[in-house]
């Protein structure tokens, strides 16, 4: 591995992510664009994200030795679709295992408050979150949300699909082997995003649904993607390396129709997990109320201002003109410590009213 610009600017990207971790100076201009492909980002995920988009980039130019790339990325976007399916699968197992209902948001309370869906999971986010406060607890700021509270409740099979993940990795690394450098680069951010789609907020998260796509667009159109950037910048060897090691994709053999269906596929794919998304949402939503329960309260909770009324010693109804986020966020206050774990019934219709 030689010193060269790629490896430079993978080391500028993660000394980017360490400013992050041990100052907020950088926020105000950092945070609104993550916002935009890391779905309401946080200081967690702009870290892991410019921690990993500077180790893929030094990762890149591992090798000199010639390698099918294309095989690999290949083998990486059918991995990390894998790992997303095997994550909402996670969700369900879990739920099936505390017995309680699908169409809700469970947040435990008891050491740190987590929360997770099947529309959000956070379940492998937890494992990880457990590893990393074993080993460099002391130093994770409070305002980073780790997920540690949801791991006594992972499933064992968690265990495993965790696993999946260095695999994933080890792939999407020598997918971006020998390749001219803007497609090197476009790999690194979307193998980024999908890596943090998958351990924050699984198969229906922003960033899984932009790392699965971005890197299905290189996949197929990697060859005119560097050619367009190098034309706009004028970068020759761009064009050059372009040329002689990613030639255009050449259809043989194939009928139009078969064509057309394996060029489209994967955005009809993406199109329709987009809109099971919104249908699990609006089919699972309780528009009349939220149904509230709460595992283990203590008798002397004081809910404050929120309009919450009891109906038995574990269930409790709140008024459906309550934003969903907010009352999710509101009862960890009084909850907090004073209970093992509340659930909250979906009502995506509220953020309509917000």
């Amino acid at each position: 591995m030689k010193l060269n610009k790629t490896i430079i600017a993978g080391f500028l990207f993660m000394l980017l992510a360490g400013v992050l971790f041990i100052s907020d100076i950088l926020n105000p201009v950092i945070r609104p664009v993550t916002h935009l492909f890391l779905m309401g980002s946080s200081k967690g995920k702009d870290i892991l994200f410019f921690g990993l988009l500077g180790l893929f980039l030094i990762l890149s130019q591992l090798t000199d030795k010639e390698i099918d790339n294309v095989k690999y990325l290949k083998i990486s976007i059918v991995i990390g679709f894998a790992l997303l399916v095997l994550g909402i699968f996670l969700e369900v197992l879990f739920r099936m295992q505390m017995g309680i209902e699908l169409n809700t948001i469970f947040c435990s309370v008891t050491s740190t408050m987590s929360s997770t869906s099947i529309l959000h999971t956070h379940m492998l986010k937890s494992i990880l979150g457990a590893a990393l406060t074993q080993i460099i607890g002391p130093f994770i700021q409070q305002d980073i949300n780790t997920g540690i509270g949801l791991y006594p409740y992972v499933p064992s099979a968690g265990f495993l699909i965790i696993l999946i993940i260095p695999i994933l990795f080890t792939t999407l690394v020598m997918a971006s082997q020998k390749r001219a450098w803007f497609t090197n680069f476009l790999i690194a951010l979307f193998s980024s995003c999908l890596i943090i789609g998958a351990i924050d907020g699984g198969m229906w998260a922003t960033p899984s649904l932009v790392g699965l796509l971005g890197l299905w667009l290189v996949y197929r159109n990697g060859y005119y993607l560097n050619l367009i950037a190098g034309t706009i910048l004028k970068d020759k060897k761009l064009l050059e390396d372009n040329e002689s090691k990613q030639p255009p994709y050449k259809r043989t053999g194939l009928s139009k129709k078969r064509y057309l269906l394996k060029r489209f596929l994967p955005y009809i794919i993406v199109i329709v997990v987009i809109a099971l998304r919104f249908t699990i949402a609006l089919a699972g939503a309780e528009t009349d109320h939220y149904t509230v329960n709460i595992a283990n309260i203590s008798d002397d909770v004081d809910f404050g201002d929120i309009p919450i009324e009891k109906i038995n010693n574990e269930t409790y109804i709140v008024d459906s003109d309550y934003n969903e986020m907010e009352l999710v966020n509101d009862l960890k206050v009084p909850l907090n410590n004073s209970c093992e774990y509340y659930t909250v019934s979906w009502n995506v219709y509220s953020y309509l009213n917000s």
